[in-house]
C-alpha cells in the first residue's frame, strides 16, 4: 500500500463503513472476519486490528508447536515401538 494514497470512507447512517478494496486484499480480509476497533487514548484516532475467522487462525496455527519438540517424530516412532 502506497502511505501517500489517501484512503478514505464515509460511515453510513446505521454505523457503517467500507473497506478500502487495496486495504483488504493487502490484508487478505475476507467476509467472516472481525474488526476490534480500539480508540487510541488523547487522539482522533481508532486502531483496527483484524481478527481472522476461525478456520483461518487454525491453518496459520497448523504446524506453529514443532519448534517446541524439534524431535517429534523420533519420539512417536519411539512410543508406537514400545506398543
Amino acid at each position: 500500500m502506497d502511505e501517500d494514497l489517501p484512503m478514505i470512507t464515509t460511515v453510513t447512517q446505521k454505523n457503517m463503513v467500507t473497506i478500502p478494496a487495496e486495504v483488504g486484499r493487502k490484508l487478505g480480509i475476507r467476509p467472516g472476519w472481525k474488526l476490534d476497533w480500539q480508540p487510541v487514548e488523547g487522539r482522533d484516532e481508532i486502531l483496527v486490528r483484524v481478527i481472522p475467522d476461525r478456520g483461518e487462525r487454525a491453518r496459520r496455527l497448523l504446524g506453529a508447536g514443532r519448534k517446541f519438540s524439534p524431535n517429534r517424530d523420533a519420539l512417536v516412532a519411539e512410543r508406537t515401538a514400545e506398543g
